[in-house]
C-alpha cells in the first residue's frame, strides 16, 4: 500500500515537471516568434503586434514584474534615436526614428515577461535538449544574474552620485558628461560582472559540471510555489 502510495506520487512529480517543462518550450517559441516578428513586420501590423505585447506585460505585472526596466531603456532609446534622426536626416524623418524605437520595445517585452514567467533553470533544461550542455547552462545562469546585477547597478549608481559624480539625469544633459557615466558606473559594472562569472565558473568546477553525458536538472521550489 505504501509502495503504491509512493509510486503514484512519483508519477504526479514526474507528469508537473514535463508539463512545466513544455510550457517552458511553449513559452520560448512564442518569445522568438515575437520578437522576430517586432523586426520583419512591416509597420502596419506593429499595432496587433504591440496588442499581444500589451497582454504579456499584463501577465508579467499580475506575476509581480516590473516594467520599469524597459520603459527606463525605451525612454532613453527614444531621445538617442529621435536626436540622431533629428541631426542627421532632419524633422521629417523623426516618425521613422519612432518607428525603430516601437520596434526595439517591441522586441524586449517578450524576453522581459520570459524572465519574470519562467525559472532560469527551466531554460536551461529546455535549451540542453538542442544545445551543448555548456551553453544551456550559460544562458540560464546569464538570466538568473539578471535581477542581481540590475540591484547591483543602481546601488553603484547611487554610490557614484553620493560622491559627486556628475551622472544625474540632469548632469547627463551635457554630452560631455557621459563618458564620466562610463568611467563611474560602466566599467564597476564590467568587473563585477567578470568576478561574478569567475566566481560561477568556479562553482560549477567544483561540482564537476560537464563531466557526465546527461546532466540532471535541479527545479527550485519557487516553480510549485508561483
Amino acid at each position: 500500500m505504501w509502495a503504491s502510495c509512493r509510486r503514484l506520487r512519483a508519477l504526479r512529480h514526474w507528469s508537473y515537471e514535463r508539463r512545466e517543462t513544455a510550457l517552458c518550450a511553449l513559452s520560448l517559441l512564442l518569445v522568438c516568434v515575437l520578437s522576430a516578428c517586432a523586426f520583419v513586420l512591416p509597420a502596419a501590423l506593429l499595432l496587433p503586434l504591440a496588442g499581444l505585447n500589451g497582454l504579456l506585460v499584463i501577465h508579467g505585472l499580475l506575476r509581480r514584474g516590473s516594467i520599469w526596466g524597459v520603459l527606463k531603456l525605451g525612454l532613453v532609446q527614444l531621445s538617442i534615436t529621435l536626436s540622431l534622426y533629428l541631426i542627421l536626416y532632419g524633422v521629417e524623418h523623426l516618425a521613422q526614428g519612432a518607428v525603430v524605437v516601437t520596434r526595439i520595445i517591441l522586441a524586449t517585452i517578450p524576453g522581459w515577461w520570459l524572465c519574470i514567467t519562467t525559472a532560469p533553470e527551466r531554460i536551461g533544461e529546455v535549451l540542453s535538449a538542442f544545445l551543448p550542455t555548456k551553453w544551456a547552462f550559460v544562458v540560464a545562469a546569464s538570466l538568473s544574474l539578471l535581477p542581481y546585477m540590475a540591484d547591483e547597478i543602481r546601488e553603484i549608481y547611487q554610490i557614484q552620485c553620493l560622491r559627486g559624480a556628475r551622472i544625474t539625469p540632469k548632469a547627463l544633459r551635457n554630452p560631455k558628461n557621459w563618458s564620466e557615466l562610463v568611467y563611474c558606473v560602466l566599467f564597476p559594472v564590467l568587473i563585477q560582472l567578470l568576478k561574478l562569472s569567475r566566481q560561477m565558473a568556479v562553482a560549477a568546477q567544483c561540482r564537476h559540471f560537464g563531466l557526465a553525458q546527461r546532466p540532471t536538472h535541479w527545479h527550485s521550489p519557487r516553480d510549485k510555489n508561483d
